[in-house]
């Protein structure tokens, strides 16, 4: 049988939607294979993406993947097409009944599939194992060296640690995650020679060991990039959701010299949903960190920066120059500019939330505190999809998700497909009318407060998981005095610059804005930042794509 040198690590996976026929897969390769490699089995396409995810993000390798053709939702070819982007160098083999042989033959252009396996295959013996073995033999020949790991020490309830393993999930760094009481992580503490006192402890797989850093020395270290390499560009994107990868996706690919600044990762409130559906080319959903992975992928491709954790303070005039500054002093200028800085959660103003932030308490998906939930009751607060995609997602591991809505119902703020999963999920109650009053614990949440808006009265119940969706508010601060926006704080363009048909008093140009144009000449903005917007991803992405198309026709006429 085939070894390799590090098999705790390296994992053979199965998929199989009848669990009869995926336990049996599991057991035949287990019997066989069980000593040096590690079987992962899903019964779904989608559960085993998510794992072979989870699995990259551990920096754990895959070796062979075996998929069922006939699945439900997303076929064993479909499976693989996306399994290819996860892990290029693992070997493929389809499941199929002597029916599907012409597919699975179509199926080796499609993917690059490595061979397919007739069910049933009994005996193991002489109709599995000789296969396995062989793409096992090749495997361990080929190119598949590990990605190195950064490994982080950290407390379960510590809010530093869980923002410091959402940073690196998102960026798309891999890790491993190690308990601060549990051995190996005590072991790795006194390696460091530090006490534990001050988490989270981040060693870089060059050994360098980070205490508590902050996101840019974080960045510098896994290897993010986090300083720009010209002082002048065509073209530079301030933020990373939807709309801002797609300007970088179009400016680089129309030869604009472009540079996209993040402050944290890229992919906006999009890039942490566990589950978009109503996105158009996605018939069976995509996650948000593998839609923004792809586009992050795509924009890199094309030749654009991206540069992550750096904060932009300010936006200046400087002749035909438009000067981005950082909150360290330093800046970058270009010819023009877009403004794709999205929004953020609002925080929940009750008493004890802001103590108990990243210790109980988080705003967003947080998707790395996912696997903790399991077998837990989860609160979720919000009435829109992002909540109800989350609720979709927790309800897989958790023993009960609930929704607790300020409204009357969902129907007024939810799409129209998720409120039915909701609806039809054993474990997922919706509370209407019901606020959380308070939020208590010492180290970590332990229970809600939550008061019935008409009747006032008031219940507390046990709750260590509670996820925030309350509206959103732009990240425009940083523009006040410069860029008009309205009286929540989104930016002014195009149309809504000019109510009774003048430009701004400070417009200085013969013609009016552009439509995506603010009062700057230049500078646009696209996607959720920009006041009126639809706030959808389909729409950001396309906005996007428009501001590209409107700085051509600024730089034209410069």
């Amino acid at each position: 049988m085939a070894q390799v040198a590090d098999p705790a690590r390296t994992v053979i996976l199965t998929v199989d939607d009848d669990p009869g026929v995926s336990r049996a897969v599991a057991r035949d390769l287990r019997r066989r294979y069980g000593a040096a490699y590690r079987i992962v089995r899903a019964e779904s396409g989608e559960a085993a993406l998510e794992a072979l995810h989870e699995l990259k993000l551990r920096g754990d390798l895959v070796a062979v993947i075996l998929a069922d053709f006939r699945m439900p939702q997303m076929n064993g070819i479909e499976f693989l097409e996306q399994a290819l982007n996860v892990y290029p160098g693992a070997r493929r083999v389809l499941l199929t009944a002597y029916a599907d042989t012409n597919a699975a033959i179509d199926a080796i252009n499609v993917v690059d599939l490595d061979h397919y396996l007739l069910k049933p295959w009994d005996p193991p013996e002489e109709k599995l194992y000789p296969v396995v073995d062989d793409l096992l033999t090749a495997w361990r020949s080929s190119d598949y060296r590990p990605v190195p790991a950064t490994k982080v020490v950290g407390h379960r309830w510590s809010a530093r640690s869980s923002q410091v393993r959402e940073f690196l999930a998102r960026n798309q760094v891999p890790y491993r995650w190690y308990s601060s009481d549990e051995p190996e992580g005590r072991r790795l503490l006194e390696a460091a020679g530090t006490d534990g006192q001050r988490l989270p402890l981040v060693i870089t797989p060059e050994c360098t060991v980070l205490i508590e850093p902050e996101a840019a020395d974080l960045a510098a270290h896994v290897g993010l990039a986090t300083t720009p390499a010209a002082d002048f560009y065509d073209l530079v994107v301030i933020g990373g959701g939807p709309a801002g990868l797609g300007a970088a996706v179009y400016g680089a690919s129309e030869g604009l010299r472009t540079v996209l600044i993040e402050r944290s990762a890229t992919g906006g409130q999009a890039g942490q949903s566990s589950r978009i559906e109503n996105y158009l080319g996605f018939p069976d959903g995509v996650s948000g960190a593998q839609l923004t992975e792809r586009a992050r992928r795509q924009a890199t491709r094309f030749g654009a920066e991206i540069l992550t954790a750096r904060e932009v303070t300010g936006l200046e005039v400087n002749g035909p120059a438009r000067v981005v500054r950082f909150s360290d002093g330093s800046a970058v200028a270009a010819h023009s500019v877009i403004l794709a800085t999205g929004v953020s959660y609002r925080q929940l103003r009750a008493p004890g939330c802001d103590d108990l932030t990243g210790r109980g308490v988080y705003y967003g998906s947080s998707l790395t505190e996912a696997a903790s939930c399991q077998g837990r009751d989860v609160y979720i607060v919000g009435g829109a999809n992002s909540a109800g995609q989350a609720a979709m997602y927790l309800a897989r591991g958790a023993k009960t998700v609930t929704l607790l809505v300020r409204g009357e119902s969902l129907r007024a703020s939810m799409s129209y497909y998720l409120i039915q999963q909701i609806e039809e999920a054993a474990n997922i109650s919706v509370r209407t009318r019901t606020v959380v009053e308070a939020a208590h614990g010492e180290e970590h949440l332990e229970q809600l407060a939550l008061r019935d808006v008409d009747s006032g009265a008031t219940e507390l119940v046990d709750a260590q998981w509670m996820f925030v969706f309350i509206g959103a508010a732009p990240l425009t601060d940083w523009l006040d005095g410069t860029v008009l926006r309205d009286e929540r704080g989104f930016i002014l363009a195009g149309p809504d610059l000019t109510p009774d048909g003048r430009p701004p008093a400070e417009w200085a140009l013969d013609r009016p804005p552009y439509h995506l144009e603010t009062n700057i000449p230049g500078v646009f903005v696209a996607g959720d930042a920009r006041a009126q917007s639809a706030k959808r991803v389909a729409s950001a992405v396309g906005e996007g794509a428009m501001a590209v198309m409107l700085v051509h026709r600024y730089l034209e006429q410069s």
